[in-house]
């Protein structure tokens, strides 16, 4: 199974949940902390699960999250 990694931009994150809602595997949590602005955000809570399918990113409305996908090397 692919591996990815989401890498969410605290202070861009406003807390709407719709990353976590989105997410097939159950990636993604909010941490219980806020950014400046006052927003909750949004963490890799299972990064085990993650398979870099970038649909976190692709809904997201704050553009907050990029998601980067380990490369599989051919021996």
């Amino acid at each position: 199974m692919p591996k990815g990694t989401a890498v969410i931009d605290r202070e861009r994150c406003k807390g709407c949940g719709v990353c976590l809602a989105t997410c097939p595997f159950g990636v993604l949590e909010f941490t219980g902390e806020f950014n400046s602005s006052g927003y909750p955000v949004a963490q890799m809570a299972h990064p085990e699960k993650c398979t870099g399918c970038g649909l976190c990113a692709l809904v997201c409305p704050d553009v907050a999250i990029e998601v980067h996908r380990e490369e599989k090397v051919a021996a």
